[in-house]
């Protein structure tokens, strides 16, 4: 997920946000608050086609790559921002369920299919990069350098460090609460 803007970061007065994404945008808001010091209008991205120079764009997934808009000088990583803000991993999604929940085989089912899919990486790459507009070796170094696919101490102390700051600024009504990584 990045932020695409046609001024310096810390000078965005609007961003338009892609909405499929909640925790997109949550982050930009705790990034831009933390680390720039700014509280932008956060609209949704349709309706992001502004002239001032002061809107920006958030775009995440398979937009960032291949649909970057132009004219856009200056860009925000996120999870690069996460990173360099609080030293910790951004865990951009996991499995989760409630206590109690039965699991059944389901752990060892999406086990099976981590590795499958990291033993099979050239063919996803080759099958799945092209109609998506991915070059292949950007799409490989994703897959391969820039995911990690197991969640450990650092990515629940990210977790809980984001719904912290995001509780701080009044994105989360509620006080987080603790995390538990049950080890499958």
């Amino acid at each position: 997920m990045r932020i695409f803007s046609r001024v310096p970061i810390e000078q965005v007065k609007t961003l338009a946000c892609d909405t499929d994404s909640h925790t997109s945008v949550a982050l930009a808001r705790v990034v831009l608050a933390e680390k720039y010091g700014v509280v932008p209008e956060f609209v949704p991205l349709e309706h992001g086609d502004s002239p001032d120079p002061a809107a920006a764009r958030l775009l995440i997934g398979d937009k960032v790559v291949s649909e970057e808009p132009a004219g856009f000088a200056h860009q925000l990583d996120l999870g690069d921002a996460w990173k360099r803000l609080t030293g910790l991993p951004f865990l951009f999604a996991a499995w989760m369920a409630r206590p109690g929940v039965q699991l059944d085989d389901l752990p060892a089912r999406l086990e099976r299919a981590k590795r499958a899919g990291l033993r099979h990486v050239e063919r996803i790459v080759a099958r799945e990069a092209p109609p998506r507009g991915w070059p292949t070796d950007v799409a490989r170094q994703y897959l391969t350098e820039n995911l990690r696919f197991d969640v450990g101490p650092d990515q629940l102390r990210a977790v809980e460090k984001f719904h912290a700051l995001a509780h701080g600024h009044g994105i989360l009504p509620d006080p987080p609460r603790a995390l538990v990584c049950v080890a499958t």
